[in-house]
């Protein structure tokens, strides 16, 4: 095992899978620049062949990759920002998504579409959003969303192998974070979640950065007395409802942390589905942390009023168990977006 950085395991998953595959190419805004580092060097190992910097057009890197597919290469389109999806929303949930049903399932769609996602950067509300339930309401699309580098990278070479477009979502504030992958090459399968913490008393459903800070309360959580299990879904298109349940039926109560807006959410999806499946095992309403129903301010104070807080996910933990968790846990503050790309020496500019 070795250690890596976030952005190295993405990096590390696009350098090998075009190696592996002359078919692979990378398109998008700033990937020769690789701002956040994900495409780091892919154009001097690759050259500008298959590392194409493109215009400033969401339409055309959401739609060229379709008619690329269907000729048979593989692109990854990096849309840079996950809000830049509702800019090239028809070519990706009207075209990509549903091209291989609309045409007697005969074109293959080997797309994958990559974004950075979240808050907690004062990135104003164009540059700040979590999109996932938009992409999870689009039938024909997966969605992939790793909260650690080990994930990232067998998450990423499973979405570029796959048949079927798959959005690629990689959370900002995660970026900088290392953990250890294997020396040997791996793939993760969709539609497998992980249990990042077994515990007793609540389940906990979390998703990309979320699962950092929902590890975070448990931890405090365990210092007085409550046992909280950490369910990361790795992947919400296909969802593994079949581990979230079982661990609810074990714990008798769940609480889903999500970072888009609670209105119409991935967190409302889920819930529902734990109600569909394990009703009978609930011995406390189910609770939801997440975004209000409001634009994503780009005050870092008034951010902090909009987006989920660790001491959220204290105060419902505290709610569903009936547990006295003491005072508020100490947080750390998010890492700057400019900071950020600059202590990474990825680029100086936003």
């Amino acid at each position: 095992m070795r250690e890596v950085a976030f952005w190295q395991a993405i990096n590390e998953a696009l350098m090998e899978e075009m190696a592996r595959d002359e078919t692979v190419f990378v398109m998008g805004e700033c990937v020769r620049g690789a701002l956040f580092g994900t495409t780091k060097g892919l154009v001097d190992k690759f050259g500008a062949g298959r590392v194409l910097d493109t215009a400033i057009s969401e339409n055309a890197i959401g739609g060229t990759p379709v008619g690329a597919a269907i000729a048979g290469y593989r692109p990854v389109a990096d849309l840079m920002f996950s809000d830049f999806f509702l800019i090239a929303g028809d070519e990706i949930c009207n075209k990509a998504a549903k091209w291989r049903f609309c045409h007697g399932g005969k074109p293959r769609l080997p797309i994958v579409y990559m974004a950075s996602t979240g808050g907690y950067m004062g990135s104003d509300a164009e540059h700040s959003q979590c999109n996932e339930a938009l992409i999870m309401h689009t039938p024909g699309l997966k969605l992939a969303f790793p909260s650690t580098p080990y994930d990232a990278k067998g998450l990423l070479k499973t979405a570029i192998r796959d048949d079927n477009p798959v959005v690629f979502l990689y959370h900002k504030q995660l970026l900088a974070n290392k953990g250890e992958i294997p020396e040997e090459e791996y793939t993760i399968p969709f539609g497998l979640a992980d249990i990042k913490r077994e515990g007793t008393d609540v389940t906990v459903i979390a998703t990309g950065y979320m699962v950092s800070m929902v590890l975070g309360a448990a931890k405090h959580a365990e210092a007085n007395g409550v046992s909280v299990e950490v369910i990361d879904t790795r992947t919400l298109e296909p969802l593994d409802i079949g581990t979230i349940v079982a661990s609810v039926k074990k714990t008798g109560r769940a609480i889903i942390v999500d970072e888009d807006t609670e209105r119409c959410s991935v967190a409302g999806e889920v819930a529902m589905q734990i109600m569909e499946h394990a009703f009978d095992s609930l011995d406390a309403p189910i609770k939801r942390v997440a975004a209000a129903n409001y634009p994503i301010p780009a005050n870092r104070f008034l951010e902090k009023v909009v987006m989920p807080q660790p001491n959220d996910i204290v105060d419902a933990i505290r709610e569903v168990t009936g547990k006295d968790l003491g005072g508020p846990m100490e947080v750390e503050a998010a890492v700057d977006f400019r900071k950020l790309t600059g202590d990474l020496g990825i680029s100086k500019k936003v």
